[in-house]
């Protein structure tokens, strides 16, 4: 069959012959009809993602949207190494197939499998998000912040709080405030420090880097009455290490936690993706994303990028 194989860590994904994956007892065969790039496939496919195990080659993709042999309509994730779910084909546990809402379809499940996910087991599954909350998004202006706004707005967030980089689409997020992060220092700091004065209870971080260096002794020095705040770590586009003083850990009763494969089990991910597509339809979630052939994977790989979602079409 045909996949996007990485052959080579430094070239990135080609479309290309692949070993046929076969049926057994433990998996059934998807036909891929849609897969999206994410900032994991995308770090997996260059061998710098935690979970990349060194085998080459590989299939790239970790989940997308297919049809079973009896021809239902599904999400699927987590394909059997070393197959990928950017091909003809994918070996797939049933367990990790979920049907897909008719409303829904193929492009826009795909585009906001992923980052919806992340942001729906960052809230729910990691933070315990109530209804009443407030929740700051730090990093809101790529399409994985502008979903996370959505989906906190749908879980009943009384206020939503967005950082970025990009003054024009920070704008026009609707959010009830926003943080500029091109700033200087002083004056974040002394925004972060109102804004969390004011009560912040759940952060999802897209970011980490220096933002959240000035962010998180922020929420612990300026949280009305001391309030458990719970910072979630979802992606570090801005810097994988940062600088943390230990005492603001100690004097307050925040909550430093990560979210993504391995902080929550494949099963929680995927209970997490599958409440966050059925509630994109009763939600109206929107995402936007980039339709792209599959065979042209070479000359699209590189050009992704986090305004839009890039998804493959396999036909």
């Amino acid at each position: 069959m045909k996949a996007a194989v990485v052959f080579d860590l430094a070239q990135g994904p080609v479309w290309a012959d692949f070993t046929d994956p076969q049926p057994n007892e433990h998996h059934t065969l998807i036909q891929v009809r849609a897969a999206a790039i994410s900032h994991v496939v995308k770090s997996r496919a260059s061998g710098k993602h935690y979970s990349f195990d060194g085998t080459l080659p590989f299939g790239v993709g970790i989940d997308g949207i297919g049809t079973l042999p009896d021809g239902q309509r599904v999400y699927f994730a987590f394909p059997t190494a070393p197959w990928g779910s950017m091909a003809q084909y994918a070996p797939v546990a049933l367990q990790h197939c979920l049907p897909l809402p008719e409303a829904l379809d193929d492009i826009t499940a795909a585009a906001m499998a992923n980052p919806g996910m992340s942001a729906w087991a960052a809230l729910v599954q990691r933070a315990g998000f109530k209804a009443g909350e407030t929740v700051l998004i730090n990093g809101a202006t790529g399409t994985a912040g502008q979903l996370a706004i959505q989906i906190a707005r749908h879980l009943g967030a009384k206020k939503v709080i967005a950082t970025g980089r990009n003054p024009q689409v920070l704008a026009s997020l609707g959010a009830d405030a926003s943080v500029l992060l091109t700033a200087d220092d002083k004056a974040l700091s002394a925004q972060f420090a109102e804004l969390a004065s004011q009560q912040i209870d759940v952060v999802v971080d897209y970011l980490w880097g220096h933002s959240a260096e000035l962010l998180l002794p922020a929420l612990a020095k300026h949280s009305p009455g001391r309030s458990h705040v719970r910072y979630v770590q979802v992606g570090s586009l801005a810097g994988s290490d940062i600088t943390l003083n230990s005492a603001i850990l100690r004097s307050s009763p925040l909550q430093l936690l990560g979210s993504g494969i391995g902080s929550l089990s494949l099963q929680q991910l995927l209970q997490a993706t599958g409440e966050m597509l059925q509630a994109a339809v009763v939600g109206r979630f929107t995402i936007a994303a980039t339709p792209v052939s599959v065979q042209e994977v070479a000359t699209a790989w590189p050009l992704d990028n986090s305004q839009k979602r890039t998804v493959f079409l396999i036909k």
